[in-house]
């Protein structure tokens, strides 16, 4: 089984530390580098193509969400998860635009970290629940404000039900298990979801889903 290959960013040596030793705990996961700067990291990302950059906001000369950019231009497979203490909806909202596929504030239990890597490691997207919630009320409002209508873009059931899942979190596998479906058959619908709503990733397809009712975060 290989492992997820992980490139740690921040910029405080204690925080590094911690997080080698809880991820140490996970065979699965293989920390490959660590930065303590955007700079650095968008360097190391390009050099050793990592499966997942674990990114802090706050850096030295390049914050986290030029890296995260930066990054997903050179590198459009690599996964960005932030982990960071900002928890302002301002934030997240930058974070999840710049190009990352996950949010989780450093308050978050040891187990949500490691969930959130290996949901997005599989293709998922990976909202923390209380700032999930924002992004709810975010799209919502706005799609009160301008009477935007339900409908759903010429999308057929089918698509809506897979569009559902991505939201979910569901990877590719998981969806075509529930579906009864095969994964190829899964990725044909993914594409012609994006193909129609002019969509360009899976954290657009969750804000979409999300301004659209297609998924409840309230629990």
């Amino acid at each position: 089984m290989s492992k997820i290959r992980l490139l740690m960013v921040d910029d405080h040596e204690i925080v590094r530390a911690g997080l080698r030793m809880l991820l140490q705990a996970h065979p699965d996961i293989e920390i490959i580098a660590e930065a303590d700067n955007g700079r650095d990291a968008i360097a190391k990302a390009k050099e050793l193509s990592p499966d997942i950059v674990l990114m802090d906001i706050s850096l030295p000369d390049i914050d986290g969400f030029e890296a995260t950019r930066q990054i997903k231009r050179a590198l459009p497979k690599v996964a960005i998860l932030a982990l960071t203490m900002h928890e302002t909806d301002e934030y997240f909202f930058k974070m999840l635009n710049a190009g990352a596929s996950g949010y989780v504030p450093k308050k978050a239990a040891p187990t949500d970290l490691v969930t959130a890597i290996h949901t997005i490691h599989d293709g998922g997207v990976f909202l923390y629940p209380s700032l999930a919630k924002s992004l709810v009320r975010d799209y919502m409002g706005r799609a009160a404000e301008s009477g935007e209508r339900e409908a759903l873009d010429g999308l057929t059931d089918r698509e809506q039900e897979v569009l559902k899942l991505i939201a979910d979190g569901s990877t590719n596998q998981e969806i075509a298990d529930k579906l009864t479906i095969s994964v190829k058959t899964v990725e044909r619908h993914r594409a012609n979801i994006m193909s129609k709503l002019n969509l360009h990733s899976r954290t657009e397809l969750v804000k979409y889903a999300i301004r659209k009712g297609l998924i409840d975060v309230e629990g």
